[in-house]
């Protein structure tokens, strides 16, 4: 069974990507914490980079709730029909812009809660706003997120939540701004779903995941298989 991080090695885990990369910003545009709020939004089950694409001209005229609310659901779904799910999004952003210009006099809230009363907001989007707009230390937990701390067992957890709050235990306080981009761009780029790049990983020694690189022409769902393996022993060993 893999053995849960001490808070040294989670110290040590933190502090070299922290020095790979010491101010790290997320890869999605926006103009505002509006334009943010609606770019994370737009961005469930959807790349960065397809999102952008699709919101480059949209945030070129429309960067408030009021003119969102103006443009119209209509225009809203041919300016973003490149992105997964583009007529439910759509709906959801004419709808939450409509909340925040009657409730919150178009301002975006700086409160978890009241974020996630907002037609197609979760916990996770809450997150992502509270941290990157306002500089809360939150720990918005995505799927890469999810990934890297079960494969690693730095935070361990068969859902989001139970990830995040363990993720909150262990990550010490100077780390916590920056933990949440941290981990998303380390499962993008190098402990990545299909086939880890352990051999270019600069906390590799400090993983529990074995084996350390899968053999060439793994399967998504061999690596899906392991992942699922590595959570049900870390549940166990929880309990």
């Amino acid at each position: 069974m893999p053995r849960p991080f001490k808070p040294a090695e989670a110290e040590e885990f933190f502090s070299r990507l922290a020095a790979r990369d010491p101010d790290p910003r997320s890869e999605l545009e926006y103009k505002n914490p509006y334009t943010l709020l609606v770019a994370v939004v737009l961005s469930a089950q959807a790349t960065d980079r397809s999102v952008n694409k699709a919101t480059a001209a949209l945030f070129a005229k429309i960067d408030s709730p009021q003119k969102m609310l103006a443009f119209g659901e209509e225009k809203l779904r041919e300016a973003i029909r490149t992105i997964g799910l583009f007529r439910t999004k759509a709906k959801n952003v004419i709808a939450l812009s409509k909340t925040l210009v009657e409730r919150y006099g178009g301002q975006v809230p700086k409160d978890r809660d009241e974020l996630q009363t907002l037609p197609g907001v979760g916990r996770k989007t809450a997150n992502v706003v509270l941290n990157v707009a306002f500089g809360e230390p939150t720990l918005a937990v995505d799927t890469h997120i999810f990934r890297v701390c079960n494969r690693t067992n730095l935070a361990p957890g068969k859902n989001p939540r139970e990830v995040e709050d363990r993720l909150e235990k262990i990550v010490p306080a100077k780390f916590k701004l920056h933990a949440h981009h941290w981990l998303i761009l380390h499962g993008r780029y190098t402990c990545i779903a299909r086939r880890p790049n352990c051999p270019g990983c600069i906390v590799a020694d400090l993983c529990r995941y074995e084996p350390k690189a899968e053999p060439a022409g793994a399967t998504q769902e061999a690596e899906s298989k392991i992942l699922k393996k590595r959570v049900r022993t870390s549940l166990r060993r929880a309990r």
